[in-house]
C-alpha cells in the first residue's frame, strides 16, 4: 500500500474513522470505572502491597536489589488514594491528576528501575510485563500508551545512571515486553471501544423513548395553549382565570418533562457532555428554574426559600444548570414528602453566596435526609437508592456539570435531619457582582 492510498484509507475507511475518533476526540479517562471504592481499594492494595513485596523478595525469596525506604514511599503515596479528599470526588481534575501520577511513578517507573537494579532477571521482567497490563486496565490506553514507554525509559535511565555499568536489554525482553505492550493497547483501545458502542446502544434506546413520549407531549402543549386562546378570548367570563391558570400550568409542565428528558440522555452521556462558556448569574439562574418549576401544588411552591446572600457570575451551561438545579430541587421536594408532614415554608431554603474568587450555591431540606451508607455513592452513575425519596437519581449528571465548570459539589445529611448540598464555582473574574452581604453557612 503506497502513501497516498494508506492516506485515503485513514481517511475514509470506517475503522480508520473510528479509530481516530477513539484516539483523536474521545475524551480522556484518567480513571477507568471510577468510584469511591475503587479509589480506596487501590489506595489500600499499594499502602499493604509495597512493604509485602519488600518483605518477600528481601527475606522470602530474595532478589539481588531491595530498598525498604523507597518501597515505602510508594507505599505512602498510593495510600493516599484512600483519602476523602482525593476518594470522596473521583471526576475532580486534582484527583484525577494525582492518580495519574500515583499510577505512573509506581508502575512504570518505579518497575523499570527495579527491573534493572535487579540485573534484568526473570522475576522482574515478569513483573514489569504484568505492570504494563495493569496500567492498561487502570486509565486511558492512550495515557497508558505513553506513560508505560516514558517510564520504562526513564526507570531504566535512572538505574543504570547508579549501577556500574550500563548494558543493553536483552533482546528475549524487549520482544516480551513490546508483547505485553501491544496487548495492553489491543485491549484497551477494544475496551474503550465496547464502552462507547455500549454508550451509543444506550442513547439510541434513550432516543427512541424520548421521541415516544415528547409526542403526547406536544399534544398536551397544543391543549394548553387552546386553553390559553380560549381564556384570552372572553376574558370578562368566570372560568377565564382558571383556564389561564390551568393553560400556564400545562405549559409549565411539558417543558419541565421535556427539559427532564434532555437531561436524562446528557445523564447517559456522561462521558460526551458538551462543554459551554456561557456567563450566568446565579441569582439569576435560581430566580428563573424556581419560578418555572412545576410544583405539585401552592403548599409546595410556598416551601421554598431564595436567599440571596450576594450573587456572582460564573462560566458554564445555563441548561445544563438549570437542569442541575431542577434535580436538587425534585430530590428535596421528594425528601420533604417522604417525612410524611406537610412541607412549611424555609423547608427547601436555596443560597448564592460566595467570597473571593470562590462562589456557592447550598440546596438544603429539612426531609428524611440520606442514609450515611449512600452517602458514599450518590454520585457514582447510575446509582440510586432504595428509598423511592429520589436522592441518587441524575446525581451523577449533577456532578459531571459541574466539575465541567471547574466546580464541585458536595452532600452532608444525617438521617431524620436532611440534606445540605453545597455547589462550588469559580467566579468569573469579568463579571461585576453585587455588594458584599455575606456567603452561606
Amino acid at each position: 500500500m503506497n502513501t497516498q492510498a494508506f492516506r485515503e484509507w485513514l481517511l475514509h475507511h470506517a475503522t480508520a474513522r473510528q479509530l481516530r475518533e477513539e484516539a483523536l476526540n474521545a475524551p480522556l479517562e484518567s480513571i477507568l470505572h471510577p468510584s469511591v471504592l475503587r479509589l480506596k481499594y487501590l489506595g489500600a492494595f499499594s499502602l499493604i502491597g509495597h512493604p509485602l513485596f519488600y518483605w518477600i523478595w528481601s527475606t522470602w525469596l530474595p532478589q539481588p536489589y531491595e530498598n525498604l525506604w523507597i518501597r515505602c514511599a510508594i507505599s505512602v503515596m498510593g495510600g493516599l488514594l484512600m483519602l476523602d479528599w482525593f476518594a470522596s470526588e473521583p471526576s475532580l481534575a486534582r484527583t484525577q491528576n494525582f492518580f495519574n501520577v500515583v499510577c505512573f511513578i509506581q508502575l512504570p517507573l518505579f518497575f523499570s528501575w527495579m527491573y534493572v537494579m535487579n540485573d534484568r532477571n526473570a522475576v522482574w521482567i515478569a513483573s514489569l510485563s504484568a505492570v504494563v497490563l495493569i496500567y492498561f486496565h487502570l486509565t486511558d490506553w492512550r495515557i497508558a500508551a505513553a506513560g508505560s514507554i516514558a517510564g520504562f525509559m526513564l526507570g531504566t535511565a535512572l538505574a543504570e545512571g547508579m549501577t556500574r555499568s550500563a548494558t543493553l536489554q536483552p533482546a528475549t525482553h524487549l520482544v516480551v515486553l513490546a508483547f505485553g505492550w501491544f496487548a495492553g493497547l489491543m485491549l484497551g483501545i477494544s475496551g474503550a471501544n465496547l464502552r462507547r458502542e455500549r454508550l451509543n446502544h444506550s442513547l439510541a434506546t434513550i432516543g427512541i423513548m424520548a421521541h415516544e413520549m415528547r409526542t403526547p407531549l406536544s399534544t398536551a402543549g397544543l391543549i394548553a395553549d387552546a386553553l390559553l386562546m380560549e381564556a384570552r378570548r372572553s376574558p370578562e367570563g368566570n372560568r377565564a382565570g382558571k383556564l389561564e391558570k390551568l393553560g400556564q400550568r400545562l405549559n409549565a409542565l411539558t417543558r419541565s418533562m421535556n427539559h427532564h428528558i434532555d437531561m436524562q440522555i446528557a445523564n447517559a452521556r456522561l462521558l460526551q457532555l458538551a462543554q459551554y462558556s456561557d456567563r450566568i448569574s446565579a441569582g439569576e439562574l435560581i430566580s428563573d428554574v424556581v419560578a418555572a418549576y412545576p410544583y405539585r401544588s401552592t403548599r409546595e411552591s410556598d416551601c421554598v426559600e431564595v436567599i440571596i446572600h450576594r450573587d456572582f457570575n460564573f462560566r458554564g451551561s445555563r441548561v445544563q444548570f438549570s437542569g442541575v438545579l431542577d434535580n436538587l430541587i425534585q430530590n428535596a421536594l421528594h425528601s420533604l414528602q417522604a417525612s410524611g408532614s406537610f412541607p412549611k415554608p424555609g423547608d427547601l431554603r436555596i443560597e448564592v453566596g460566595s467570597r473571593g474568587a470562590e462562589g456557592r450555591i447550598t440546596v438544603s431540606d429539612r426531609g428524611i435526609g440520606i442514609d450515611a451508607a449512600l452517602l458514599q455513592r450518590i454520585f457514582e452513575p447510575f446509582f440510586s437508592s432504595d428509598h423511592g425519596t429520589g436522592h441518587g437519581l441524575g446525581l451523577a449528571f449533577c456532578r459531571r456539570v459541574v466539575v465541567a465548570a471547574k466546580g464541585s459539589i458536595r452532600v452532608k445529611s444525617e438521617p431524620a435531619k436532611g440534606a445540605v448540598f453545597t455547589i462550588t464555582l469559580p467566579v468569573d473574574a469579568s463579571a461585576s457582582h453585587n455588594p458584599d452581604r455575606g456567603d452561606p453557612e
